[in-house]
């Protein structure tokens, strides 16, 4: 599997900050809450490498953001888990994309960190 990664492009989405409504704790279901997520997509190249410099020949970023805005619109959300395989599965879901990395972060947990999160890695079946 790692060696299909080898003729596939990166894309990403970088810290993407978000106020959702997350968390099992009383207090956390009263308020929205910072949550970071990033993603890494690996498309192969042969599917991703515009010949006419158009939109239309690679996988669009907003697809990722979209997809998280969508997710988080429907309301609360308990686990880190949750949400992160729930982003991972619409990922996978695009016919382009042959594996994918997400990780969820809240950065304002504890005082004494950056941050408390989950990530997973899968490549589509």
């Amino acid at each position: 599997m790692l060696k299909e990664l080898q003729t596939c492009r990166r894309l990403f989405l970088r810290n993407y900050d978000i106020l959702i409504n997350i968390g099992v704790h009383d207090f956390e279901k009263k308020a929205e809450q910072h949550v970071i997520v990033n993603i890494d997509l690996y498309v192969p190249l042969s599917h991703n490498t515009p010949k006419d410099d158009d939109l239309s020949e690679v996988v669009d970023y907003d697809f990722m953001r979209q997809t998280i805005k969508e997710i988080v619109s429907h309301g609360h959300i308990h686990l880190q888990e949750t949400l992160c395989d729930e982003i991972m599965l619409k990922m996978l879901a695009h016919p382009l994309v042959k594996a994918a990395r997400v990780s969820t972060e809240k950065p304002d947990v504890y005082p004494d960190c950056d941050g408390v999160g989950v990530e997973i890695f899968r490549f589509k079946e």
